[in-house]
């Protein structure tokens, strides 16, 4: 029996030294961010075909804590020129072309009487936080992925530039019910859109974001 007991203790000794011996594979950290599938990425891919527009497929990459590019395009041609605009989550850019085609361009002809000769954003992809809002400081917008447009004016073909920062509350009534029509449009598209009546941060652009948040200001 004492035999017995001995070979027990020491088998189990040597269980515990190889547990212990054994090399813990390191943990990666990875940013936190919000990747479509495969599969959505291939279907709104196949919608911007059927959609007739000139884009770019961009390689998926991580660019730091919290941001990266994942399911992203470059447009090249949808229409009607948009300056300032890199690269750009494919579901956010097909809110884009929608809203570009379908609310945009017509509300310019009808209650401003000139077609749309292009769209001024102020970028698309920027690694960093939210701005203007002291209790979301620390968490990533929305341009950390590449999900998230600012649009600052529209410049129409007979020389006008309608901008926010200079005409949400213009004198005209018909620039500023243009102004809130477009945006009333783009929360039908987009998850969140803010405006100059959410804060000042965005008292010069639309933030247009993809991400189904339903919240709209």
């Amino acid at each position: 029996m004492y035999r017995v007991f001995c070979s027990l203790i020491v088998t189990l000794l040597l269980a515990a030294c190889g547990r212990a011996d054994r090399p813990t594979a390191p943990t990666k950290a990875r940013p936190n961010l919000s990747v479509p599938s495969n599969r959505e990425t291939a279907q709104c891919l196949a919608d911007l075909r059927q959609l007739h527009v000139s884009f770019q497929l961009l390689p998926d990459r991580e660019t730091g804590p919290g941001c990266g590019l994942a399911g992203t395009v470059k447009l090249v041609d949808i229409g009607v020129p948009v300056a300032n605009l890199t690269a750009v989550r494919c579901g956010a850019a097909r809110a884009l072309i929608g809203w570009t085609r379908n609310a945009v361009a017509p509300a310019a002809y009808q209650m401003l009487g000139s077609e749309l000769a292009r769209i001024d954003s102020m970028g698309s992809y920027s690694c960093r936080n939210v701005v203007g809002s002291a209790r979301n400081a620390s968490r990533r917008s929305g341009h950390a992925i590449a999900n998230a447009i600012d649009v600052g004016g529209f410049v129409l073909k007979d020389g006008r530039r309608i901008t926010m920062l200079n005409d949400w509350n213009s004198s005209d009534p018909q620039v500023r019910q243009f102004l809130q029509t477009v945006r009333a449009s783009a929360c039908k598209r987009f998850g969140t859109v803010l405006s100059p009546d959410y804060n000042a941060a965005h008292r010069n652009h639309l933030h247009l974001e993809d991400d189904r948040a339903g919240f709209c200001r």
